[in-house]
């Protein structure tokens, strides 16, 4: 390694929260590039725990999958290219990316060095896949990265209901393999209730579940058995999970929290 950084992880204002394989998220602990008319906004925010955070990879002879547009920086001998590895293979990433509304091109950075991404007032969450049996399907723009050997798949809904009725798209993003997986979160992870099921069901009013194992079946149905029963009980539709896996759940819903996420 021929190069170092000075100021940037052992600044007494940045802080490493969360680490797991490759990734760290740094928190800056203050804003300060600020000024007499925003300094008095910057320090309550902070005080409310709204700080930049950002994610960096530190590759070792391995290699990184991230969402289009989100490189800040990367050091060393740190190669991109666009992870495509032939005609059916961009063919079907165009595919995905445009039932899922993800970007359907997501740049593969390798080799040994730092990859840095933009930072944002976002929370991140790292996921292990061991721990979801093996895959996890997120809502929508929650995807960062994850190691390269993670597979991406557009997941149907079990049925078509699932997205004429729940108000949801057809597929969501899967994520399918053994690594690490960073995911963009505008409710912080301290906030978020994790359910496991054990042969079980749940079922959500609202699109409150920003992700689930891909071994749950996942449908929308009736909140009662007849339409009738369904409109007096005042619920109506419900997202049902059925199976043996884990909810993340969030306390809001995720309509609601895009827009806390842009105050």
């Amino acid at each position: 390694m021929s190069y170092q950084i000075n100021n940037f992880i052992n600044n007494d204002d940045v802080k490493v929260i969360k680490q797991a394989g490759i990734f760290q998220v740094i928190e800056y602990q203050r804003d300060l590039s600020v000024n007499s008319y925003t300094a008095s906004q910057a320090y309550f925010e902070a005080q409310m725990n709204v700080r930049k955070r950002q994610v960096i990879a530190n590759l070792n002879n391995n290699s990184v999958t991230v969402q289009a547009g989100a490189m800040q920086w990367m050091l060393g001998d740190v190669n991109t290219n666009t992870g495509i590895k032939g005609a059916g293979d961009f063919l079907n990433k165009m595919v995905r990316g445009a039932v899922t509304g993800e970007s359907a091109i997501k740049p593969e950075y390798k080799g040994t060095g730092i990859l840095a991404l933009e930072h944002s007032y976002k929370h991140y969450l790292i996921i292990d896949l061991d721990d979801w049996n093996g895959g996890i399907v997120v809502e929508d723009g929650m995807f960062l990265a994850c190691d390269s050997e993670v597979k991406h798949k557009a997941v149907p809904r079990s049925n078509l209901s699932s997205a004429t009725l729940g108000g949801e798209g057809l597929f969501n993003l899967g994520l399918m393999g053994t690594g690490f997986v960073v995911l963009e979160s505008v409710v912080p992870e301290e906030e978020l209730i994790e359910i496991t099921l054990n042969n079980d069901v749940i079922k959500i009013d609202g699109n409150f579940a920003v992700a689930w194992s891909s071994s749950l079946n996942f449908t929308v149905e009736r909140s009662g058995k007849s339409l009738i029963g369904s409109a007096a009980s005042g619920e109506g539709l419900v997202n049902v999970y059925r199976g043996s896996g884990k909810v993340l759940m969030s306390p809001v819903q995720a309509t609601q929290a895009s827009q806390i996420g842009k105050m």
